[in-house]
């Protein structure tokens, strides 16, 4: 079972559209979802190295995606935000994304269709597993 839920996901990584890579787009992803984020909590989310993040978040600031705004409750920690852009491009690419693998849905069999969407609720907990901070899987 993981090796197919590995190729589905790795799959359909690839129907993004071009212009983002991975990581940026997860990096926007993550901050439309959390909301303003720490550069290191950004990091550990994203599972990439504090320099690296540092790349990434200059990438964003450069095409106008992200800022980088003080944290309100303590001036010193500087906090990234997703701009109006990046939520848009961000918008943008979830919408062709869903297009192309709605044409690949209605490629299958009904059957199949079916049986992906009564999977959907349980692939959503599983995204949430991830993604929560308290249950990181090694």
């Amino acid at each position: 079972m993981s090796t197919t839920v590995v190729r589905v996901f790795t799959a359909l990584r690839r129907l993004s559209p071009s212009g983002l890579s991975l990581s940026v787009a997860s990096t926007l992803a993550t901050l439309d979802r959390e909301g303003p984020c720490r550069l290191t909590e950004l990091a550990g989310i994203e599972g990439v190295t504090q320099p690296g993040m540092t790349q990434i978040v200059s990438k964003l600031e450069r095409d106008s995606l992200a800022v980088r705004t003080a944290d309100p409750g303590d001036r010193r920690v500087v906090l990234v935000e997703i701009t109006s852009v990046g939520r848009e491009l961000l918008r943008h690419h979830r919408t062709v994304r869903s297009g192309k693998v709605a044409a690949l849905l209605a490629q299958l069999d009904p059957r199949d269709a079916a049986a992906i969407s009564a999977a959907l609720p349980a692939l959503n907990a599983l995204a949430d597993l991830v993604t929560s901070p308290e249950s990181k899987a090694s």
